[in-house]
């Protein structure tokens, strides 16, 4: 299993689709590492060499922020928008949905597994 950045990727997948797995690699992204290095994109990653492995992971660590680089990122542009107390900011330490969308149903995957709480007693049950 060939190993990119310190990511494993799929040996059976082909080039263009196993370098997806890296974190901040995607499709186009993909698409222009294997132009610049001459890689066929169709070829499995099982047949790339280390010359090319060590390829990649240079072109790609010097091109792009990925994996470490890009996770640090990211986190410090979300701590960011919770230290100035901005919209964004407050959803994100609230764990709500940041970018506008409805909250009153949906939303499970930000909001967590549903927290019952206790309703009205309904009309029949009164009488």
């Amino acid at each position: 299993m060939p190993r990119v950045i310190g990511v494993d990727i799929p040996p059976n997948k082909r080039l263009e689709i196993a370098l997806t797995y890296i974190y901040g690699i995607g499709h186009t992204t993909a698409g222009k590492i294997c132009e610049h290095l001459k890689l066929d994109p169709g070829m499995k990653a099982r047949d790339l060499n280390e010359e090319q492995i060590a390829g990649i992971a240079n072109y790609a660590q010097k091109e792009f922020p990925v994996e470490g680089t890009l996770r640090r990122q990211v986190a410090a542009a979300i701590t960011r928008l919770r230290e100035i107390g901005c919209y964004r900011g407050t959803r994100h330490r609230r764990g709500l949905p940041v970018r506008g969308q409805r909250t009153r149903t949906n939303a499970r995957i930000r909001k967590g597994p549903r927290k019952t709480v206790a309703g009205k007693k309904s009309v029949k049950g009164m009488k």
